[in-house]
């Protein structure tokens, strides 16, 4: 299946947001790609969409995956939608790209994993956070400040007043941490496996509308195997007065600081800036190594297994804010 693609790979896209027009940005500038159809939610927005991309429009995602032109299946809609997409795409013999989270719970990806397995289908979670300088800058400096021991990383947005979407939604977006499951996944990229997770979240729940949260804050304590300690913060909506997003990572020789899109590392010989580059152009990198990999068979830089790994530390977090204990991860 890698490389086996010798056709122009035709895409539909589900979705009419900023990450959907991102990767009709990125399928259209390739010449490998052809992007020829969209669905949504949202009659306005989808005419819109197909008008400014120069596509066919289908009335639901459905129609989108069952038509037979359609080789590739990009999903950028609401959190809750990914898992059934996913799965009926992968039914109906598609390659598939969905931004993360693949699922909602741990259990559910693993089924969805092992149905690609079983189609020969390329099954893609974006998680772009592994491609941007910001990360990039902090794997190649993290040497410098010897065994890493402890870890503070926060994701705090205010937002006021907190919108009504599915971002604020409880069973739309899902468990804080499993809808943004990137926060969990750079520190396991960086760090390697999980031993132990604590976590507490709470909710202040919207007085405009039942299901929506005006303001959610999830605080969870990682123990990995190697000993490191890390904090992970995210919060967002009306109650978080400060936007808070800073990475802060301790070592016995030294110490890395990354707040927004500023880097410095702290060693006995001072303080250095980082270089950590530009957000910019992501969506169309990923892009690029989804259509080098069904072209050309090259590697996609993440794999499915570091994917699903972060989901699970993700999941018990949740299932540690649940009983209020410590969850060890298998």
């Amino acid at each position: 299946m890698p490389g086996t693609q010798t056709r122009t790979i035709q895409v539909g896209i589900v979705g009419t947001g900023y990450a959907a027009t991102r990767r009709a940005e990125a399928i259209q500038a390739d010449d490998r790609s052809q992007l020829i159809t969209i669905a949504g939610h949202k009659p306005d927005q989808i005419a819109a969409f197909a008008q400014t991309h120069g596509v066919s429009a289908v009335e639901s995602w459905q129609k989108l995956v069952e038509r037979s032109d359609v080789d590739l299946v990009v999903i950028c809609s609401a959190n809750y939608e990914h898992e059934k997409i996913v799965r009926t795409a992968l039914e109906y013999g598609k390659h598939v790209v969905v931004e993360y989270p693949l699922a909602l719970g741990a259990i559910e990806a693993f089924e969805l994993i092992n149905l690609a397995k079983r189609q020969n289908k390329l099954l893609h979670v974006e998680h772009i956070e592994l491609l941007s300088g910001i990360h990039q800058s902090i794997k190649a400096a993290l040497p410098e400040v010897g065994i890493p021991f402890h870890v503070r990383s926060a994701s705090l947005m205010s937002q006021q007043p907190a919108p009504e979407k599915w971002s604020y939604h409880r069973e739309q977006f899902g468990f804080p941490l499993v809808g943004a499951v990137s926060r969990i996944h750079r520190l396991t990229d960086l760090f390697g496996k999980v031993a132990t997770v604590s976590c507490q979240t709470r909710f202040w729940d919207s007085s405009k509308a039942s299901g929506y949260f005006s303001s959610c804050l999830c605080i969870a304590h990682l123990r990995f195997t190697s000993g490191l300690l890390a904090e992970v913060i995210y919060g967002k909506g009306e109650a978080i007065w400060q936007t808070d997003r800073t990475l802060t990572i301790q070592g016995d020789r030294g110490a890395l600081t990354i707040d927004g899109e500023q880097g410095k590392l702290t060693t006995a010989a001072g303080d250095r800036s980082l270089e950590v580059g530009s957000r910019r152009g992501l969506f169309a990198k990923d892009t690029a190594q989804v259509l080098d990999y069904l072209t050309i068979g090259t590697p996609i830089y993440v794999s499915l297994d570091s994917s699903f790994y972060a989901l699970q530390v993700a999941d018990a977090a949740r299932r540690s804010a649940e009983i209020g204990e410590t969850i060890e991860v298998e």
